[in-house]
């Protein structure tokens, strides 16, 4: 990495630019699967959160990555808070009524 100056930047450098910048730590989720009981450590990219209109409706899913079984849970409040916090892809579902 070059110590010169940013072009348009005045006398910035490009190690005064990302000076304050912290190495990205990738999210991951523990998780349990009812079917074979195994207990591991998931992506975000590995789960799927699903937001309904009501609390019935709203889950996250993922597939055991020990028994390879489709997993569903319910997610409350805070689990919704924490997978969309750590960059869980989300899908609105919408009610036909």
């Amino acid at each position: 990495m070059s110590e010169s100056p940013v072009s348009g930047a005045g006398e910035m450098t490009v190690a005064a630019a990302f000076a304050g910048m912290r190495r990205v730590v990738p999210v991951v989720f523990r998780a349990g699967c009812p079917d074979c009981r195994g207990r591991f450590e998931l992506a975000a990219s590995a789960l799927r959160l699903a937001i309904g209109a009501t609390s019935r409706t709203t889950f996250y899913s993922f597939t055991c990555p020990q028994c390879g079984a489709a997993v569903r849970k319910p997610a409350g409040e805070r689990i919704v808070e924490l997978l969309t916090g750590g960059g869980v892809r989300t899908l609105r579902l919408h009610s036909t009524v």
